[in-house]
C-alpha cells in the first residue's frame, strides 16, 4: 500500500475510533491539529531536501506549501530579484503582492522580478484593494484590476482575492455586489483571465459566513485566513478584546465547504520571534536549535487543507530559514500540539497589543507611528518591562523608568510618540486586526506620564 492511502486510512481509522464520520469535518475543529499532511493521488512525494507541495482542487497544480509574501519587500529591484530567484530555485512557486502593498511598488518590483522566469514556474496572487470608498465605483475598481497585469506583466492572474473581506455587509455590498465587480470578476475566471478566485477575511464573521454560504453559487477556490497556534484558539480574545472568531472555526468552515485555505501571519506579524524568555525556554528545552518561527510554520504546516503558507520575507536568512522548514515539512507530534497549544494559553494572558505590524493604518494623519509605538509596548510587555501595578509589581518604579528610556530609545523623533494622537480614528476603518488604536495609543501615553 502506497504513501497516500496509508494516510487515507489513518485520518478515516481516526474518525472512526472517537465516532465521527468522515464527512462531519466541523466536528475536528474541537481536536488538536491532525499530524498529517495533505495527500492525494495527484501529491508528488517529498524527497529529503526538497519543498512540500500541496495540491489545488480541481486544476492539480502543485502548490509550494512556503508561499512568499510580497508586502515588505527591500525596495531595490536586485534585491528582489535575488530573493525571487532563490525561492523558485528551491520550490517556492506561489507569489502574494496587492496594489496597496508599498503603494503599489511591491506589484511592480514582483512583476519584474517575476518576469525573468519562464511562466510555468510561479503562480502569481494579488488582489482587489478597493477598501477606500472612493474606488468602490466599477470604474474605478475595474482600473486596479487592469493596473495588476500591467504592473504584474502578465495575461493571466492565477490566485485572485477580494481584499479584506470583514468590513460589514454595507462594505461588501459596496465594494463587490451592488456596483456588479463580484459579477465581472466570476466572468473573468470563466474566459481564464483569473485562473482561481478567493477572498481574504478579517473581521466580521458575518461576512465570512455570508460568502462561504454561497459556495454553490460562486465556487470559491480558496479563502485567505489569518491563522497560528495564538489565533487558533484565542483569536477571540485579541489584547483582551472580543473579535468575531477564532482561527479554528474559520479553518473548519472552509474545510467542510471544501474551500482550501492559503494562511496569512503564521508568526502573528513576527509577534512569536518575541516572546516572552519563559516561554521559549519551553520551546527550547524540546528543540534547542530550533526557532520559534520554525515550530510555528511546523504547526500550521500539520493542516491538510491548507494549500499555501505566507512569509514576509525581506531578508535572505529568513528566506534560507524557511526553505529549509518546508523541505519537507515535518509535521508536529501531538507532545508537540499540546505544548503550543498551553504556550499559546500563557500568552492569551498577556497583555499585548494585536498589532501584526501591517502598516494599514500608515500614514497618521497627525505623524504617529503606530506600528512602532505597539511594537515597542509588546516588547516590554513579554521582556517584563512594562509596569504593572504596585501589587502585582514589587519593582514599579524601576520599570516605570525603564519603560520610559526604552520608549525614548525605540521611537526617538517625538513627532511619531502615542501623545500626537489627536483621537481622529482615520486609522481604525483601515485596521485589520479591528485595534482600537487611539485607545491603545492612549494606554502607552497613560503608562508614560506614570513618570
Amino acid at each position: 500500500m502506497n504513501s497516500n492511502n496509508d494516510s487515507d486510512m489513518t485520518r478515516r481509522e481516526f474518525l472512526r475510533r472517537i465516532g465521527i464520520g468522515t464527512g462531519s469535518a466541523m466536528a475536528l475543529m474541537a481536536l488538536e491539529p491532525l499530524n498529517i499532511l495533505a495527500q492525494s493521488k495527484h501529491d508528488t512525494a517529498t524527497a529529503s531536501n526538497r519543498m512540500t507541495y500541496r495540491v489545488q482542487h480541481g486544476s492539480g497544480e502543485q502548490i509550494s506549501l512556503l508561499g512568499f509574501g510580497m508586502m515588505r519587500l527591500p525596495n531595490n529591484q536586485e534585491e528582489v530579484n535575488r530573493l525571487v530567484d532563490y525561492a523558485i530555485e528551491h520550490g517556492v512557486n506561489y507569489f502574494d503582492t496587492a496594489p496597496m502593498y508599498m503603494g503599489g511598488q511591491s506589484e511592480v518590483l514582483t512583476g519584474n522580478a517575476l518576469a525573468r522566469h519562464p511562466r510555468e514556474k510561479f503562480f502569481v496572487a494579488t488582489k482587489m484593494s478597493n477598501q477606500n470608498r472612493r474606488t468602490w465605483s466599477f470604474e474605478e475598481s475595474k482600473s486596479m484590476y487592469e493596473r495588476s497585469f500591467e504592473r504584474l506583466r502578465v495575461e493571466h492572474i492565477d490566485y485572485y482575492l477580494l481584499h479584506s473581506i470583514g468590513g460589514g455587509m454595507d462594505s461588501l455590498k459596496g465594494r463587490f455586489l451592488d456596483n456588479g465587480l463580484l459579477e465581472f470578476l466570476l466572468k473573468e475566471r470563466k474566459e481564464g483571465r483569473i485562473k482561481h478566485l478567493g477572498f481574504s477575511y478579517h473581521g466580521d464573521v458575518r461576512d465570512f459566513d455570508w460568502l462561504l454560504d454561497r459556495q454553490e453559487e460562486y465556487k470559491w477556490d480558496f479563502c485567505q485566513i489569518q491563522m497560528n497556534f495564538l489565533d487558533w484558539r484565542h483569536a477571540s480574545l485579541r489584547g483582551g478584546r472580543r473579535v468575531d472568531a477564532d482561527a479554528e472555526y474559520l479553518y473548519g468552515k472552509c474545510e467542510k465547504q471544501g474551500v482550501q485555505c492559503v494562511i496569512m501571519e503564521p508568526l502573528r506579524g513576527g509577534a512569536f520571534g518575541k516572546m516572552a524568555q519563559e516561554l521559549t525556554d519551553q520551546l527550547k528545552a524540546v528543540h534547542p536549535d530550533d526557532s520559534t518561527a520554525r515550530w510555528a510554520f511546523r504547526w500550521v504546516g500539520s493542516f491538510p487543507n491548507i494549500l499555501t503558507v505566507l512569509s514576509g520575507m525581506n531578508r535572505m536568512e529568513h528566506l534560507e530559514e524557511n526553505v529549509a522548514t518546508f523541505s519537507p515539512v515535518d509535521p508536529c507530534t501531538d507532545a508537540e500540539n499540546r505544548l503550543l497549544a498551553d504556550i499559546a494559553d500563557q500568552m492569551s494572558g498577556f497583555p499585548t497589543i494585536p498589532c501584526t505590524t501591517c502598516e494599514y493604518c500608515m500614514p497618521c494623519p497627525y505623524g504617529v507611528n503606530i506600528p512602532g509605538n505597539f511594537a515597542y509596548y509588546n516588547e516590554a510587555v513579554n521582556s517584563h518591562v512594562l509596569p504593572l501595578p504596585p501589587s502585582t509589581a514589587a519593582d514599579f518604579s524601576t520599570k516605570k523608568q525603564a519603560f520610559a528610556d526604552g520608549y525614548r530609545k525605540a521611537l526617538t523623533d517625538e513627532k511619531t510618540w502615542a501623545s500626537r494622537c489627536q483621537d481622529c480614528e482615520v486609522c481604525l476603518s483601515k485596521c485589520p486586526q479591528q485595534i482600537r488604536i487611539p485607545n491603545q495609543l492612549a494606554r502607552i501615553v497613560e503608562t508614560l506620564r506614570k513618570q
